[in-house]
């Protein structure tokens, strides 16, 4: 018998048993079986684990004291693979760790996971924030958050909903500067740019039928989609921010819309993960439920 471990649980058995041939029943093997395992077993440790005689079988104290580890070890072991508890551990214990864009990430998504993870005390959540397509590989992503095209076949992605993008600028800009009536005006004015983190470049402004505007002399840039939205809500400059930044502000009556008619389709919203097998409960778990959470609030 070359499982250690089967070795040890038959050992346990014999051990907790009157006779061999009483383990065997307990186990549902032959005699011979219990045999040939103590013998492996005393021929690998180099001690005896019962003295035998035609009475029967009695432990060694090197044997009393093995049957005690054993126990806890086999214990141990089994406990593991019970299928209660694998379920429990792999939805439970374990971490998960989600990539998202800050917009979604800073505060949405905690807030959204919150009930999901006070429910499951051994669940603990990872976010990693950026506003590029996650390195899935090298960063250990399990669950990721995309705003914008996703075409990767190694990714089970699922829609859930749409983010549009909105140019604004605060009351006191357009005070002095006017509401530019096209895209080229637009472009003569103080604009804030977020940079790309990957290029050190802002990114370019889409507008409506594939047009791009680059942002070449910004009033005011950052890599932080936040603080962006707060150099514009001070005035200085028009932004282009995704909705969900815009909306508070537009609400409120501290930004103002521009050019709403040459605003781009919005970007599709995904929640993906990576094509792996068995995907673990826990994973699965959190994936549902961001589809589940982001499907109700991504679609301004």
């Amino acid at each position: 018998m070359s499982n250690r471990l089967e070795a040890l649980r038959v050992f346990c058995t014999a051990a907790d048993a009157a006779n061999f041939r009483d383990a065997a029943i307990r186990l549902s093997v032959s005699p011979q079986v219990v045999t040939r395992a103590v013998r492996e077993l005393e021929e690998e440790l180099g001690e005896p684990l019962f003295h035998r005689s035609t009475r029967g079988v009695q432990l060694t104290d090197f044997g009393r004291q093995l049957a005690e580890r054993a126990r806890a070890a086999v214990g141990g072991v089994d406990q593991l693979f019970h299928r209660i508890d694998r379920r429990a551990l792999s939805q439970h214990a374990g971490t998960v760790r989600v990539a998202a864009p800050s917009v979604l990430g800073r505060r949405l998504i905690p807030q959204a996971l919150a009930p999901m993870l006070a429910a499951h005390p051994g669940l603990t959540l990872d976010l990693r924030l950026s506003e590029q397509l996650a390195d899935v590989v090298g960063q250990q992503i399990d669950v990721g958050v995309r705003a914008g095209p996703l075409r990767d076949s190694r990714f089970v992605a699922k829609p859930v909903g749409r983010m549009a993008l909105r140019v604004v600028a605060a009351p006191s800009l357009i005070a002095r500067t006017g509401v530019p009536q096209s895209i080229d005006e637009l472009a003569r004015l103080p604009l804030t740019a977020l940079i790309d983190r990957s290029s050190g470049r802002p990114w370019p402004w889409p507008f409506s039928r594939g047009r791009q505007m680059t942002v070449s002399a910004p009033a005011f840039f950052t890599d932080d989609t936040d603080a962006e939205c707060a150099a514009v809500l001070a005035g200085l400059g028009f932004g282009q921010l995704v909705a969900p930044l815009a909306e508070p502000g537009l609400q409120s009556g501290a930004l103002v819309p521009v050019l709403d008619a040459e605003a781009p389709e919005p970007w599709p919203v995904y929640v993906y993960r990576v094509q792996r097998s068995p995907v673990p409960a826990r994973v699965r778990l959190v994936y549902d439920e961001l589809v589940r959470v982001l499907g109700g609030v991504s679609k301004h």
